[in-house]
């Protein structure tokens, strides 16, 4: 669980970026993704990353002052475009993507300014892919070591990881959001188990992770956390594309940890937002509290029927 604190900024570090859609350009970027959705849901918000000077650098700067977010640690660089993707949907539930490098934000230099930021935070938000480039890499490392409340949104990008990294980012977890397909990469890599609940057991002792949640896409969620499972099974919508439903799950599990709302509302909470952005095309719509619960009762009305 993640620890209350005076203080209850989440900062998020890492990618920010152009998701470059068939149908045109997003905005995205995990990290991104999840801070956007952190500050619609009214949290305090900081985000740590890096853009070129490119006119998509302006542009989505442009697009996080519209989201109201704090953009002081976005650092802009000379050297370097910044960051795209490119999305291939096979269908509204198959997503790839090829994420093109070396990009700006795999150019982050450490700030002192960013780094008491990060160590007066209530939680840290993280991933692998800035680890997958030096520099953004050895700046996440200085400030794995001020932050509480470290949170490791995954995001396996094949070949954007390897097994060293990665058991260095578990080894500074203390709530780890993970996918079924990712759990399973893990498991090859450094558990023993074969069932869902054994291999989440297992990462939780092996890297001393006290809470783990794994998404299941459309069945939901199981969080692990006091050495005890919880479970929600999700909600039955019409998707029209799961980029960023994860990043607004993880943005609703933090949100509602941080005020101490109990295990199931949160999971509960956090499937029905993540349903309510698959419903949407891109990552971060503004999605309502009176949409979320108009969605639980309409899921409530349909399985008395």
């Amino acid at each position: 669980m993640i620890q209350r604190n005076s203080n209850q900024n989440v900062v998020c570090f890492g990618e920010v970026l152009w998701d470059m859609l068939p149908t045109g350009k997003m905005p995205g970027g995990a990290p991104m993704n999840v801070a956007i959705h952190l500050r619609n849901f009214g949290n305090t918000v900081s985000l740590i990353s890096k853009v070129g000077t490119d006119d998509l650098g302006k542009e989505l700067l442009e697009y996080l002052i519209s989201k109201d977010m704090d953009i002081r640690y976005i650092q802009v660089g000379q050297t370097h475009l910044t960051g795209v993707v490119k999305v291939n949907l096979d269908n509204a539930q198959n997503v790839s993507y090829k994420i093109i490098a070396p990009v700006a934000w795999d150019y982050i230099g450490f700030d002192l300014d960013a780094q008491e930021i990060v160590a007066e935070s209530a939680a840290f938000v993280f991933g692998s892919l800035a680890a997958r480039s030096e520099q953004t890499f050895e700046t996440l490392k200085a400030y794995l070591k001020v932050a509480k409340n470290k949170i490791l949104d995954i995001n396996l990008r094949y070949p954007n990881y390897d097994k060293p990294v990665l058991e260095f980012l578990l080894q500074n977890t203390d709530l780890l959001k993970i996918n079924e397909e990712e759990l399973v990469i893990l498991s090859d890599y450094f558990l023993q188990s074969n069932d869902l609940e054994n291999q989440v057991k297992e990462l939780s002792q092996k890297y001393e992770i006290p809470t783990i949640c794994v998404t299941l896409g459309a069945n939901g969620a199981v969080l692990f956390q006091n050495n005890q499972f919880y479970d929600f099974g999700g909600f039955r919508v019409d998707v029209v594309d799961t980029i960023g439903s994860g990043d607004s799950f993880l943005a609703m599990l933090i949100s509602h940890q941080l005020s101490q709302k109990s295990i199931q509302e949160t999971l509960e909470n956090a499937c029905a937002v993540g349903a309510l952005v698959a419903q949407t095309s891109g990552a971060t719509p503004a999605i309502t509290f009176e949409q979320i619960e108009n969605l639980k009762m309409k899921q409530k009305v349909t399985s008395i029927q």
